[in-house]
């Protein structure tokens, strides 16, 4: 059975990315549809959609543009069962996902923090507020 097939208004829709942001990923090779229609429209399948919600989810950690293809690069080699990295470029490979782990989880760890600060000041405005009442 043929894998179903997205047209982009629909990935945008599930991912919550505006049409304009997937076609930017498109333009810098972040993602690449699976196929195009007979109309050339854009078609995608469900990893299309995983890898987008990678994209999205490392958004709010500040990872650049090239910071997210080389992420994706890296799983991509890692997962590729036709060419298989060898031991010794798999671990390489294991190693620089496990950077950018660290560095996800340090980016994780400073939003926790400006999350307290900022639940705190609006917690100091709601009790001057009722003060002033």
């Amino acid at each position: 059975m043929a894998e179903r097939q997205m047209q982009i208004g629909e990935v945008a829709e599930r991912t919550g990315l505006s049409l304009r942001t997937i076609r930017h990923y498109e333009e810098v090779g972040l993602v690449t549809p699976s196929a195009r229609s007979k109309g050339g429209f854009r078609l995608y399948t469900e990893a299309d959609v995983e890898r987008l919600m990678v994209i999205r989810r490392m958004k709010p950690l500040d990872f650049s543009l090239d910071e997210m293809r080389d992420l994706l690069e890296i799983t991509d080699r890692i997962a590729d069962s036709v060419d298989p990295p060898a031991a010794e470029e798999r671990e390489l490979l294991h190693a620089r996902l496990d950077s950018y782990r660290q560095v996800a989880d340090a980016r994780c760890e400073k939003l926790r923090a400006q999350l307290v600060a900022a639940e705190d000041f609006a917690a100091t405005l709601r009790r001057r507020m009722d003060a002033a009442r």
